[in-house]
């Protein structure tokens, strides 16, 4: 699977406020109010291949939104992907 690619997928639609990537024990990171340039670098530093598949864990991760929903990384039985999570509703009563 390539990084960049699937992040790419991920992020279609939404405005980055910042990521957190981990492979290895190398950590990719882009913060907040980053640039253009900023971001060009970092698609070009997760522009490689992992494996994705079924064994252990490899790339961990969240990448925050602006609208307030992120995308954490979520594995099984070795099987990885993003998973894109909502801000939850408040119940009424809360209101």
């Amino acid at each position: 699977m390539n990084c960049k690619e699937e992040f790419l997928k991920i992020i279609e639609g939404y405005v980055v406020e910042c990521v957190y990537m981990e492979l290895k024990e190398t950590e990719y990171n882009l913060r907040m109010g980053h640039t253009n340039e900023d971001f060009k670098r970092f698609l070009g530093m997760i522009d490689f291949e992992y494996d994705s598949g079924y064994g252990e864990q490899n790339l961990y991760g969240t990448i925050w939104f602006k609208d307030r929903t992120w995308a954490e990384r979520g594995e099984y039985d070795g099987s990885e992907w993003w998973e894109h999570k909502e801000y939850p509703e408040i119940p009424e009563k809360l209101q």
